[in-house]
Protein backbone atom coordinates (compact mmCIF):
# COMPACT_ATOMS: atom_id res chain seq x y z
CA UNK A 1 0.00 0.00 0.00
CA UNK A 2 0.83 3.13 -1.02
CA UNK A 3 0.33 5.98 1.73
CA UNK A 4 -0.96 9.78 0.62
CA UNK A 5 1.15 11.78 2.96
CA UNK A 6 0.70 16.09 3.62
CA UNK A 7 2.42 18.09 5.84
CA UNK A 8 0.14 21.21 6.05
CA UNK A 9 2.43 23.76 7.80
CA UNK A 10 6.27 22.75 6.33
CA UNK A 11 7.64 26.38 7.04
CA UNK A 12 6.73 25.79 11.21
CA UNK A 13 9.90 23.04 11.35
CA UNK A 14 12.47 24.97 9.64
CA UNK A 15 15.24 21.41 9.45
CA UNK A 16 15.19 18.44 6.91
CA UNK A 17 12.67 15.80 7.90
CA UNK A 18 14.03 12.15 7.32
CA UNK A 19 12.74 10.29 4.36
CA UNK A 20 10.19 7.74 4.98
CA UNK A 21 11.25 3.83 4.60
CA UNK A 22 7.90 2.76 3.25
CA UNK A 23 5.95 3.36 -0.23
CA UNK A 24 4.70 6.82 -0.12
CA UNK A 25 4.17 9.81 -2.26
CA UNK A 26 4.54 13.28 0.11
CA UNK A 27 3.59 16.92 -0.74
CA UNK A 28 4.01 19.92 1.49
CA UNK A 29 2.81 23.27 2.13
CA UNK A 30 4.90 26.28 3.26
CA UNK A 31 1.38 26.81 5.27
CA UNK A 32 -2.51 26.08 5.50
CA UNK A 33 -5.00 28.59 6.39
CA UNK A 34 -8.33 27.48 8.11
CA UNK A 35 -10.00 27.97 4.77
CA UNK A 36 -7.36 26.01 2.84
CA UNK A 37 -7.44 23.01 5.25
CA UNK A 38 -9.49 20.47 3.32
CA UNK A 39 -8.63 21.29 0.10
CA UNK A 40 -4.64 20.72 1.16
CA UNK A 41 -5.68 17.23 2.81
CA UNK A 42 -8.28 16.16 0.98
CA UNK A 43 -5.97 13.30 -0.92
CA UNK A 44 -4.08 12.31 2.09
CA UNK A 45 -4.34 9.08 4.31
CA UNK A 46 -1.68 10.80 6.92
CA UNK A 47 -1.54 14.47 8.05
CA UNK A 48 1.26 16.37 9.74
CA UNK A 49 0.06 19.68 11.44
CA UNK A 50 1.36 21.90 13.50
CA UNK A 51 -0.62 24.23 14.37
CA UNK A 52 -3.19 23.78 11.78
CA UNK A 53 -6.54 22.97 14.01
CA UNK A 54 -8.98 20.30 13.15
CA UNK A 55 -12.52 20.33 14.62
CA UNK A 56 -15.35 17.49 14.34
CA UNK A 57 -16.68 19.36 11.15
CA UNK A 58 -12.96 19.23 9.57
CA UNK A 59 -12.49 15.31 10.04
CA UNK A 60 -15.95 14.48 8.69
CA UNK A 61 -14.94 16.16 5.57
CA UNK A 62 -11.70 14.05 4.90
CA UNK A 63 -13.06 10.33 4.80
CA UNK A 64 -9.74 9.19 3.46
CA UNK A 65 -8.09 10.46 6.58
CA UNK A 66 -6.06 7.83 8.73
CA UNK A 67 -4.03 9.60 10.92
CA UNK A 68 -3.06 13.33 12.26
CA UNK A 69 0.89 13.12 13.03
CA UNK A 70 0.51 16.63 15.64
CA UNK A 71 4.53 17.88 14.72
CA UNK A 72 4.65 19.41 18.43
CA UNK A 73 3.79 18.23 21.87
CA UNK A 74 0.46 20.34 21.93
CA UNK A 75 -2.81 19.19 20.80
CA UNK A 76 -5.41 21.56 22.17
CA UNK A 77 -5.83 22.48 18.13
CA UNK A 78 -7.31 18.93 17.60
CA UNK A 79 -10.82 17.37 18.23
CA UNK A 80 -9.70 14.00 20.05
CA UNK A 81 -12.79 13.30 20.88
CA UNK A 82 -14.13 13.59 17.04
CA UNK A 83 -10.98 11.96 16.08
CA UNK A 84 -11.75 8.58 17.99
CA UNK A 85 -15.24 8.34 16.90
CA UNK A 86 -14.34 8.45 13.58
CA UNK A 87 -11.22 5.96 14.25
CA UNK A 88 -8.47 8.52 12.98
CA UNK A 89 -5.27 7.86 15.02
CA UNK A 90 -3.46 10.77 16.48
CA UNK A 91 0.07 11.20 17.77
CA UNK A 92 2.18 13.88 19.01
CA UNK A 93 5.88 14.91 19.92
CA UNK A 94 7.30 14.10 23.37
CA UNK A 95 10.32 15.17 25.43
CA UNK A 96 11.83 16.44 22.31
CA UNK A 97 12.67 19.56 24.02
CA UNK A 98 12.76 19.31 27.78
CA UNK A 99 16.04 20.36 27.82
CA UNK A 100 16.28 23.70 25.76
CA UNK A 101 13.18 24.60 26.94
CA UNK A 102 14.40 24.76 30.33
CA UNK A 103 17.60 26.13 29.56
CA UNK A 104 15.19 29.05 28.24
CA UNK A 105 12.55 29.42 31.06
CA UNK A 106 16.23 29.69 32.85
CA UNK A 107 17.79 32.02 30.54
CA UNK A 108 14.75 34.68 31.02
CA UNK A 109 14.74 33.71 35.08
CA UNK A 110 18.13 34.99 35.22
CA UNK A 111 18.13 37.95 32.94
CA UNK A 112 14.79 39.15 35.05
CA UNK A 113 16.31 38.44 38.44
CA UNK A 114 19.64 40.83 37.18
CA UNK A 115 17.43 42.87 35.82
CA UNK A 116 19.78 42.54 32.86
CA UNK A 117 16.79 44.50 30.27
CA UNK A 118 16.44 47.40 32.25
CA UNK A 119 20.36 48.19 32.21
CA UNK A 120 20.61 47.42 29.21
CA UNK A 121 17.91 50.27 28.69
CA UNK A 122 20.04 52.73 31.19
CA UNK A 123 23.07 51.77 29.22
CA UNK A 124 21.74 52.42 25.52
CA UNK A 125 20.04 55.87 27.16
CA UNK A 126 23.48 57.07 28.35
CA UNK A 127 22.38 57.14 32.24
CA UNK A 128 25.85 55.32 32.89
CA UNK A 129 27.57 58.32 31.38
CA UNK A 130 25.94 60.80 33.75
CA UNK A 131 26.23 58.92 36.81
CA UNK A 132 28.63 60.37 39.81
CA UNK A 133 30.66 57.40 40.56
CA UNK A 134 31.75 54.11 38.97
CA UNK A 135 28.60 51.94 38.61
CA UNK A 136 25.06 52.96 37.75
CA UNK A 137 22.44 51.82 40.54
CA UNK A 138 19.34 51.33 39.17
CA UNK A 139 17.01 48.53 39.38
CA UNK A 140 17.40 45.68 42.02
CA UNK A 141 19.82 43.34 41.28
CA UNK A 142 18.79 39.39 43.23
CA UNK A 143 20.60 36.19 43.64
CA UNK A 144 19.29 32.89 42.81
CA UNK A 145 21.47 31.59 45.64
CA UNK A 146 18.87 30.75 48.55
CA UNK A 147 15.79 32.14 46.10
CA UNK A 148 12.43 30.40 45.75
CA UNK A 149 11.56 28.84 42.60
CA UNK A 150 7.74 27.06 41.78
CA UNK A 151 6.93 25.09 39.22
CA UNK A 152 3.67 24.61 38.03
CA UNK A 153 4.08 21.31 35.45
CA UNK A 154 6.62 18.96 37.04
CA UNK A 155 6.85 16.90 33.54
CA UNK A 156 9.96 16.76 31.63
CA UNK A 157 10.76 20.36 31.35
CA UNK A 158 9.32 21.62 34.32
CA UNK A 159 11.96 18.26 35.90
CA UNK A 160 14.86 19.48 33.74
CA UNK A 161 14.63 23.60 34.87
CA UNK A 162 14.10 22.16 38.79
CA UNK A 163 17.64 20.38 38.03
CA UNK A 164 18.73 23.57 37.07
CA UNK A 165 17.85 25.60 39.70
CA UNK A 166 19.32 23.43 42.50
CA UNK A 167 22.42 23.02 40.76
CA UNK A 168 22.20 27.06 41.23
CA UNK A 169 21.17 26.66 45.10
CA UNK A 170 17.73 27.60 44.84
CA UNK A 171 15.11 25.69 46.62
CA UNK A 172 12.58 24.01 44.43
CA UNK A 173 9.17 23.66 45.24
CA UNK A 174 6.60 22.09 43.16
CA UNK A 175 2.75 23.05 42.79
CA UNK A 176 0.04 20.91 43.46
CA UNK A 177 -3.44 21.62 40.48
CA UNK A 178 -5.59 24.97 41.66
CA UNK A 179 -8.07 23.87 43.30
CA UNK A 180 -7.08 20.96 44.57
CA UNK A 181 -6.84 20.44 48.38
CA UNK A 182 -4.44 17.77 49.16
CA UNK A 183 -1.30 17.93 47.81
CA UNK A 184 0.59 14.95 46.50
CA UNK A 185 3.39 13.80 48.05
CA UNK A 186 6.88 15.78 47.03
CA UNK A 187 4.02 19.46 46.24
CA UNK A 188 3.01 21.80 48.25
CA UNK A 189 -0.68 23.24 48.05
CA UNK A 190 -1.34 25.66 44.57
CA UNK A 191 -1.66 28.88 47.64
CA UNK A 192 1.39 28.21 49.25
CA UNK A 193 3.57 27.95 46.10
CA UNK A 194 2.20 31.06 44.85
CA UNK A 195 2.94 32.92 48.42
CA UNK A 196 6.52 31.72 48.42
CA UNK A 197 8.13 31.56 45.22
CA UNK A 198 10.62 34.19 44.19
CA UNK A 199 10.09 33.18 40.63
CA UNK A 200 7.08 30.79 39.43
CA UNK A 201 7.56 29.08 36.27
CA UNK A 202 4.89 27.64 34.10
CA UNK A 203 4.77 24.33 32.31
CA UNK A 204 1.42 23.13 31.87
CA UNK A 205 -1.09 22.14 29.25
CA UNK A 206 -3.22 24.48 28.16
CA UNK A 207 -7.17 23.44 28.42
CA UNK A 208 -10.23 24.96 29.96
CA UNK A 209 -9.17 23.97 33.55
CA UNK A 210 -5.91 26.01 32.87
CA UNK A 211 -6.79 28.83 31.29
CA UNK A 212 -6.35 32.12 32.82
CA UNK A 213 -5.08 30.08 35.65
CA UNK A 214 -2.86 33.08 36.66
CA UNK A 215 -5.27 36.15 36.99
CA UNK A 216 -5.74 39.04 39.39
CA UNK A 217 -6.52 36.81 42.22
CA UNK A 218 -3.64 34.97 42.06
CA UNK A 219 -1.17 37.78 41.01
CA UNK A 220 -1.85 39.75 44.01
CA UNK A 221 -1.85 36.44 45.91
CA UNK A 222 2.05 36.35 44.80
CA UNK A 223 4.66 37.20 46.72
CA UNK A 224 5.53 40.97 46.26
CA UNK A 225 8.78 41.36 43.74
CA UNK A 226 7.78 38.00 42.10
CA UNK A 227 8.91 37.23 38.78
CA UNK A 228 6.14 35.00 36.45
CA UNK A 229 7.87 33.02 33.97
CA UNK A 230 5.38 31.11 31.02
CA UNK A 231 7.32 29.06 28.53
CA UNK A 232 3.95 26.75 27.99
CA UNK A 233 1.45 28.43 26.37
CA UNK A 234 -0.73 31.65 25.76
CA UNK A 235 -3.65 31.62 27.91
CA UNK A 236 -2.45 30.32 30.60
CA UNK A 237 -2.10 33.93 31.71
CA UNK A 238 -4.41 36.34 31.99
CA UNK A 239 -2.39 39.14 29.98
CA UNK A 240 -4.26 42.57 30.87
CA UNK A 241 -4.00 41.52 34.58
CA UNK A 242 -0.16 40.77 34.24
CA UNK A 243 0.40 43.97 32.76
CA UNK A 244 -1.51 45.59 35.72
CA UNK A 245 0.62 43.62 37.89
CA UNK A 246 3.44 44.28 36.55
CA UNK A 247 2.86 48.54 36.39
CA UNK A 248 1.85 48.22 39.99
CA UNK A 249 4.38 47.26 41.34
CA UNK A 250 3.62 43.90 42.77
CA UNK A 251 5.43 41.55 40.29
CA UNK A 252 9.09 42.17 40.16
CA UNK A 253 9.05 41.07 36.24
CA UNK A 254 7.45 38.60 33.69
CA UNK A 255 9.32 36.55 31.02
CA UNK A 256 6.88 35.09 28.51
CA UNK A 257 7.89 33.00 25.18
CA UNK A 258 4.05 32.18 24.52
CA UNK A 259 0.85 34.91 23.80
CA UNK A 260 -2.55 33.97 23.95
CA UNK A 261 -2.91 34.56 19.80
CA UNK A 262 -0.12 33.61 18.13
CA UNK A 263 0.90 35.21 15.80
CA UNK A 264 -0.23 38.31 17.57
CA UNK A 265 -1.78 39.58 14.56
CA UNK A 266 -4.16 41.41 16.60
CA UNK A 267 -1.69 42.90 18.62
CA UNK A 268 -1.39 42.26 22.66
CA UNK A 269 -1.16 43.91 26.11
CA UNK A 270 2.48 42.42 26.57
CA UNK A 271 3.60 43.90 23.50
CA UNK A 272 2.38 47.50 23.49
CA UNK A 273 3.41 47.86 27.15
CA UNK A 274 7.24 48.08 26.91
CA UNK A 275 8.23 47.17 30.07
CA UNK A 276 12.23 47.18 31.38
CA UNK A 277 11.26 44.21 33.83
CA UNK A 278 9.03 42.28 30.49
CA UNK A 279 10.67 40.10 28.29
CA UNK A 280 8.69 38.71 25.59
CA UNK A 281 10.39 35.95 23.43
CA UNK A 282 8.65 35.02 19.73
CA UNK A 283 7.68 31.17 21.48
CA UNK A 284 11.38 30.06 20.50
CA UNK A 285 12.10 28.19 23.46
CA UNK A 286 11.62 25.19 21.60
CA UNK A 287 13.53 26.09 18.29
CA UNK A 288 17.17 25.20 19.02
CA UNK A 289 18.39 23.01 15.86
CA UNK A 290 19.19 20.09 18.16
CA UNK A 291 15.62 19.80 19.51
CA UNK A 292 13.88 20.37 15.96
CA UNK A 293 16.14 17.61 14.83
CA UNK A 294 15.11 15.65 17.47
CA UNK A 295 11.27 16.49 16.95
CA UNK A 296 11.97 15.88 12.98
CA UNK A 297 13.30 12.19 13.90
CA UNK A 298 10.72 11.47 16.27
CA UNK A 299 7.77 12.73 13.73
CA UNK A 300 8.81 10.37 11.24
CA UNK A 301 8.90 7.60 13.69
CA UNK A 302 5.62 8.00 14.85
CA UNK A 303 3.79 7.79 11.33
CA UNK A 304 6.16 4.87 10.51
CA UNK A 305 5.02 3.19 13.70
CA UNK A 306 1.70 3.79 12.70
CA UNK A 307 2.01 2.04 9.12
CA UNK A 308 3.58 -0.80 11.00
CA UNK A 309 0.25 -1.21 13.20
CA UNK A 310 2.60 0.50 15.91
CA UNK A 311 0.97 2.95 18.45
CA UNK A 312 4.42 4.92 19.16
CA UNK A 313 3.15 8.00 21.20
CA UNK A 314 -0.64 7.53 20.31
CA UNK A 315 -2.97 10.20 21.88
CA UNK A 316 -5.48 8.33 20.11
Amino acid sequence: MTHHIVFLDRDSLPVPVPAFDFPHHYREFNATSVEQRIAHASEADIVITNKVPFDRQTLQALPRLKMLAVAATGYNHIDTDACRELGIAVANIRHYGDETVAEHAFMLMMALMKNLPAYQRDVAAGVWEQSDQFCHFGSPIRDLQGATLGILGAGGIGSALAQRARAFGMRVLLGERKGVTAARPGYVAFDQLLAESDVLSLHCPLNEQTRHMISQPELMAMKPGAILINTARGGLVDEEALIAALKYGQLGGAGFDVLTQEPPVDGNPLLKARLPNLIVTPHVGWASRQAMERLAAQLVGNITAFVAGGEQNRLV
